[in-house]
């Protein structure tokens, strides 16, 4: 995703001098939340929780279980990427249509033309539906997260997105997380803080983590303490621990989502992304961090977690300063892993090795997708899994 400070956040490269964002248009021009959506309070339009009560508990479930379908949205809008529109289009086509190899894909357009397009692009293995608009093309944030209980039961909670903190327009993205809800015939009801599916990460067995620069911001949750939004992260997501790490505030325009530097793979295993060693800049620093902190930390069943390396790249294709070079923003589908690979054939092999032995059984699919990872996020980013019943 791209950053409107001219910074961003790349995992394995130096960064480069700033640039002009192509979020930094929207800002100036006004476009911001939809009537009624909060910018970083707590008066949130509540609907009925489904996690209280004594109905089974519901959880939000680790990547890898089975899924019903992925959602993604189409990117359309050329006040969001300018003359990058294209190649990201042509990115997120190749993303869909490799997902829809192993699952059914739901790729939200705003209009007609996005539709035919899409469709075009994508081919008909991939839905295409205009009934939930999109302002922009990162589903992992502006979707629900999707939570089951057990029995067959399924609801979806909305993180009241509000474009990482009023840094970009949202008026339909505030508003996605209900309609894909009602379009899946699901419970739909809101959290109690704002946040975004990237944020936090969860290994659907207890534990979650996250980066209290993203969460515990003024710009998102300004009247909650630390203490008050892992309550509330821990009831929404269905689990009894957070481990926090500090992470990196206004670098870039998640405020460092976790999801591109480590990720769960199963309860009691994570992976985390480790930059070349002589990189000293702020990401490789938060990279080392958050690989210490894991390597002492304790899950919810009392398990010493194990943290799996993963080296980034040394080099790369691209130039852009706002380029992602993670492998683990990885979307894990049925029957595979759908990843990035950056022309350094030996670290791209070894982390397909990596990833072959840590989803065994799936088939690790690596793409060229620098077109999208030039805009500051990746595969994960522009993902959403709605799990079976």
């Amino acid at each position: 995703m791209s950053d409107p400070y001219g910074d961003s956040r790349p995992i394995g490269r130096r960064p480069l001098g700033a640039v002009p964002s192509r979020r930094g248009v929207l800002g100036a021009i006004g476009l911001g939340a939809a009537p009624g959506t909060s910018g970083g309070g707590r008066a949130f339009a509540q609907g009925a929780d489904s996690c209280t009560g004594s109905g089974p508990r519901r959880r939000v479930e680790r990547d890898d279980v089975p899924h019903a379908r992925t959602w993604m949205s189409w990117p359309s809008r050329k006040s969001v990427w300018g003359r990058q529109l294209a190649g990201v289009q042509g990115d997120i086509a190749l993303i869909a249509a490799t997902i829809a190899r192993f699952e059914p894909v739901i790729m939200c357009a705003p209009d007609d033309y996005s539709v035919r397009q899409a469709r075009r692009m994508c081919g008909p293995a991939v839905t295409v539906t205009d009934e939930i608009a999109t302002d922009d093309l990162w589903m992992r944030d502006i979707a629900p997260v999707f939570r089951r209980d057990g029995r067959g039961g399924r609801d979806a909670v909305g993180l009241n997105f509000n474009g990482w903190g009023k840094k970009q327009t949202h008026r339909y993205d505030a508003e996605a997380a209900s309609c894909v809800a009602a379009w899946a015939r699901l419970p739909f009801s809101r959290a109690d803080f704002v946040g975004e599916g990237g944020s936090v990460e969860t290994d659907g067995d207890g534990t979650v983590m996250a980066t209290e620069s993203s969460l515990v911001n003024k710009n998102r949750n300004r009247q909650m303490s630390r203490d008050e939004i892992e309550a509330e992260v821990l009831r929404v997501y269905g689990a009894d621990t957070m481990i926090w790490v500090p992470g990196i505030k206004g670098k870039d325009i998640t405020d460092d989502h976790i999801d591109v530097t480590s990720r769960f793979v199963r309860p009691g295993v994570v992976m985390v992304q480790l930059p070349p060693a002589d990189r000293e800049d702020v990401w490789a620093r938060d990279a080392r961090e958050q690989f210490a902190i894991l390597s002492r930390a304790t899950d919810a069943r009392g398990r010493r977690i194990q943290v799996i390396r993963v080296d980034g790249p040394d080099t790369v294709r691209s130039r852009d300063p706002k380029f992602v070079d993670s492998y683990l923003n990885f979307h894990v589908v049925n029957g595979g892993v759908i990843a990035a690979q950056f022309g350094d054939h030996a670290r791209d092999e070894a982390a397909r090795r990596t990833l072959s032995a840590a989803y065994p059984g799936r088939e690790v699919v690596q793409l060229d997708v620098d077109r999208l990872m030039s805009g500051g996020g990746g595969i994960h980013c522009s993902t959403m899994q709605e799990p079976l019943p």
